[in-house]
């Protein structure tokens, strides 16, 4: 079992991926794509990249997620 801010962390990187997924699936069914709409997706990539950092260094530096990662 993971500690509670793993699952914290886990949840917001899972929320940050389904969003930008969201938005590239509405780039791709889209004939045109405004600019503002590619900036979000880029700032989304950025959200999402900065949230799974922050989670793959957690599990790194905590104890009980290093124990469960080597089980």
């Amino acid at each position: 079992m993971t500690c509670s801010e793993y699952q914290r962390l886990f949840e917001a990187c899972a929320s940050a991926r389904e969003i930008l997924n969201e938005q590239r699936a509405e780039i791709f069914r889209s004939p045109s794509v405004e600019e503002a709409t590619v900036d979000e997706v880029l700032r989304s990539q950025v959200k999402y990249a900065q949230a799974y950092l922050v989670l793959r260094n957690h599990v790194d530096s905590c104890l009980g997620c290093r124990a469960v990662a080597a089980a």
